[in-house]
């Protein structure tokens, strides 16, 4: 794949509340590429931190959020190209004072010997936010680590050629 590295490593956090109680919320975020000349940004890592489940006795309750490359109508899962990391914490309580809860997001944001988990060709990201059954408005506040890049013309193009058509 041909990409030279242009920038120095980046941190773009971000924080997302949910409209309303219950319901996907989606933010865009601007990483302001320079389009007209084949800039990519290449992300290194990413983290989701999650406002925790309410407790409802006798009622599974679940707070969950995603980075996406691309425009998601709910929390996209890892088999989706385009999603890049999740997160979920849930609470399983089949009966007053008899709940479990559960975390999913180890190693969403692989930690091994890799150049780079994804890279991003549009000028934008998205993250989204949704809940079930805790009845407040939860929130997703992360942190995404990358840098731009300057993509040869072809790569360019396959690139934003699979990133639109896979959304």
């Amino acid at each position: 794949m041909g990409f030279k590295k242009t920038s120095d490593l980046i941190a773009i956090s971000f924080g997302v509340t949910s409209t309303a109680p219950d319901t996907y919320t989606e933010d865009e975020i601007a990483l302001q590429l320079d389009v007209l000349n084949n800039e990519i940004f290449v992300v290194l890592a990413a983290d989701l931190n999650l406002s925790v489940p309410l407790l409802v006795p006798g009622t599974n309750t679940n707070t969950a959020a995603a980075f996406a490359s691309t425009s998601q109508a709910t929390i996209g899962k890892l088999s989706n190209t385009n999603v890049i990391a999740v997160a979920e914490l849930d609470i399983r309580s089949a009966a007053p004072g008899d709940c479990v809860s559960f975390e999913r997001l180890a190693n969403e944001s692989y930690t091994g010997e890799l150049d780079y988990i994804a890279l991003i060709s549009t000028n934008n990201f998205f993250v989204g936010v949704s809940s079930a059954n805790t009845g407040v408005a939860n929130t997703v506040n992360g942190r995404v680590w990358g840098y731009r890049a300057k993509a040869d013309a072809s790569t360019y193009a396959a690139l934003v050629q699979s990133e639109v058509l896979s959304a």
